[in-house]
Formats: C-alpha cells, sequence, structure tokens
C-alpha cells in the first residue's frame, strides 16, 4: 500500500482519496475506521461499577465461561462485548489475537519464549504466560518479523 500526503494550506478540511482496483476487505476497513467519526469507548466493570478503561493499561482481553475478562494495570474487569468485536476495535493499537479466546497487548509484552514445540509461551508484564495457539504461530512470528 502506497501512502502519500499533501501539504496544500489552500486546503482548509482535510481530504482523503483512495484510488484501488477494487473495494477489497482492507480498503473497505480503512473506510469504516476513517468515516467512524465518534470515538469507540472501552468500559469495563469492576465491583459493579462502570469505568472507562485506558488502552495503554490493558494487558489481555480473554473469554472465560462466556464472560470476556480485560485485565489490566488496575485490575480485572468484565467487559460486556464479544472478543471480535474488541479485535476490531482494537485493531492497529498493538493488540494481537494469539488464540480463539485471547488478545495480548503487544507492548505489556516481556518476551516470547520460543522454546516450545508448535507453540510460543508469552510472558506478559504483571508475570502472568499465556501461550499462542498453534493457529496463531505464523501470524505472531510474522508480526515480529521472525
Amino acid at each position: 500500500m502506497n501512502i502519500e500526503i499533501k501539504i496544500d494550506s489552500s486546503c482548509i478540511d482535510p481530504r482523503i482519496i483512495i484510488m484501488t482496483a477494487s473495494v477489497t476487505e482492507k480498503v473497505s476497513n480503512i473506510l469504516k475506521i476513517l468515516s467512524d467519526e465518534t470515538p469507540q469507548l472501552l468500559t469495563g466493570i469492576k465491583d459493579e461499577k462502570a469505568e472507562i478503561l485506558d488502552r495503554s493499561e490493558i494487558i489481555r482481553i480473554y473469554a472465560d465461561t462466556g464472560k470476556t475478562v480485560g485485565v489490566t494495570d488496575k485490575g480485572i474487569y468484565i467487559i460486556r462485548r464479544r472478543l471480535y468485536e474488541l479485535e476490531e476495535l482494537l485493531c492497529g493499537d498493538f493488540f494481537v489475537r494469539i488464540s480463539n479466546s485471547e488478545i495480548i497487548n503487544l507492548k505489556k509484552v516481556n518476551n516470547f519464549d520460543m522454546s516450545f514445540t508448535g507453540t510460543i509461551c508469552v510472558k506478559l508484564s504483571n508475570g502472568e504466560s499465556v501461550y499462542v495457539s498453534r493457529r496463531y504461530v505464523s501470524k505472531i512470528k510474522k508480526i515480529l518479523g521472525l
């Protein structure tokens, strides 16, 4: 994908032009992001109180017995969204899916232990260890440039 920015002092409102041979899924996602002007807040429930979660503090989000759980620097929250919705909401913010039931924040990873055959052990900043499922190993290696 080529990105070009032109600075024009006579341009009052920013204008975006997308040139493509066809509307692919990637182009559709870009259009969705650009047209969504209302900020999507992420709210978690802890001790029967709803709090707005700072994305930079989220360590991991996982599905557990029908609930979506968010682990942050401040504690554990119940999030009333499905994992696939959160994946879409957080895409491009250093969040990556590592299994069918878990998303992690790459900025909260201490290291990736590649010594396990067929999987990767991820050591998180809060001391937890989680595992990349075999289905997602190649995706993680690509992201890491391995």
